[in-house]
């Protein structure tokens, strides 16, 4: 069965010296298959799915300690490392200091 509502996780980072500002500016980091941007065509790689966002909608059904692979996701990503910059479909501080 297919769910009316659909939880999404949004992966997003701050150049702000303060994340806590409510000027920071929060940025998203896009998936390549993952739904996101309403204005992005719609990606179709049937019978397949990419596994990364594929795993994103089911941890969005639980909780980070479920899933600690989100954690180590996000640090990743905060570090610049480019095996996971390599599963995004765009990185929002490509050519900028780390977030």
């Amino acid at each position: 069965s297919i769910t009316k509502e659909r939880t999404e996780i949004i992966i997003q980072g701050t150049s702000s010296e303060d994340p806590h500002d409510p000027a920071a500016v929060w940025e998203e980091y896009e998936f390549k298959c993952k739904p996101g941007d309403l204005k992005r065509r719609p990606c179709f790689i049937s019978p397949y799915h990419y596994r990364l966002d594929w795993l994103m909608w089911f941890a969005a059904f639980q909780t980070y300690e479920q899933n600690e692979w989100i954690v180590h996701l996000a640090g990743k990503l905060l570090a610049q490392e480019e095996s996971a910059l390599s599963l995004m479909a765009t990185n929002p501080f490509a050519g900028r200091a780390a977030p």
